[in-house]
């Protein structure tokens, strides 16, 4: 399998206010020697409790801040090493999946600016363009080409998720980070949600970097799981060997809080 996605000893620090006014600033370490591989076509989760790191990794897999120390390489190349044109043509091959399908569309706009904007800005392409690979998206979403000039108060939670989806996948990336895709979406549509992107990944072979609080939800769709604990990897491996065999007292504690049977330890 070829590699797509690597990251290497990363370590995110931070500084916060300080407590006094002329005291220290105290030292955050968000990330601490945090190193996976991913390969294309497959897809990783992520799984942690808040605070466990998740969100400062996937800034740091979409290139929106640099580490501390360490390297995130996409593709063969290490995104902070290269200048800001290169890093912008990188950038049509990783896109990004948001939490809240309202708070992630522009109200004002139309739905044609919002899934054609990536070819706007990323390969300048134009208005008849940006018209046609929009419909294609939205068709392979599920949504219609007429659906193009509504706005997004038009559209049920998970009909704007697919809208979300269809905007990752206009630039035809490699990867999409999704970041908690469905949690905001009742259950009856998280299930509709998932499917359309595993059917997507089966159609055009994109790779997921899946990051998520719920376990069930990871153990559906991700060939691979990482378990992250105050910025550190504590387990990695396949969803049937973590999730029903776990080696680490923290993934125990996070298999314990799923209610129900799905994830059940024998």
């Amino acid at each position: 399998m070829t590699v797509l996605l690597q990251a290497e000893d990363l370590h995110q620090q931070y500084r916060l206010p300080r407590e006094r006014l002329f005291g220290p600033r105290p030292l955050v370490q968000a990330l601490d020697g945090v190193s996976f591989t991913l390969h294309k076509g497959r897809s990783l989760g992520l799984v942690g409790e808040s605070g466990s790191g998740k969100s400062t990794l996937a800034r740091l897999v979409m290139a929106l801040e640099a580490p501390s120390e360490g390297r995130v390489v996409f593709d063969g190349q290490d995104l902070n090493a290269l200048s800001p044109a290169a890093l912008r043509r990188a950038r049509a091959g990783f896109q990004m999946v948001f939490q809240d399908p309202y708070g992630s569309l522009d109200p004002r706009r139309r739905v044609l600016q919002t899934v054609a904007e990536p070819l706007a800005v990323l390969h300048g392409a134009g208005s008849a363009e940006q018209r046609e690979r929009a419909a294609e998206v939205l068709d392979a979403v599920g949504l219609r080409a007429s659906d193009l000039d509504k706005y997004p108060h038009e559209f049920s939670g998970g009909q704007r998720q697919r809208i979300a989806i269809a905007r990752a996948l206009v630039t035809r990336p490699q990867l999409i980070v999704a970041d908690e895709p469905v949690s905001a979406l009742d259950v009856s549509v998280q299930a509709q949600v998932l499917n359309l992107m595993q059917d997507l990944q089966d159609r055009f072979g994109v790779t997921y970097f899946f990051i998520s609080h719920d376990l069930a939800v990871v153990d559906l769709v991700c060939d691979e799981v990482i378990v992250l604990q105050h910025g550190r990897i504590v387990e990695q491996g396949d969803p049937d060997t973590l999730f029903r065999r776990p080696q680490h007292p923290y993934t125990q504690r996070l298999l314990a809080a799923v209610p129900g049977a799905a994830l059940a330890t024998p």
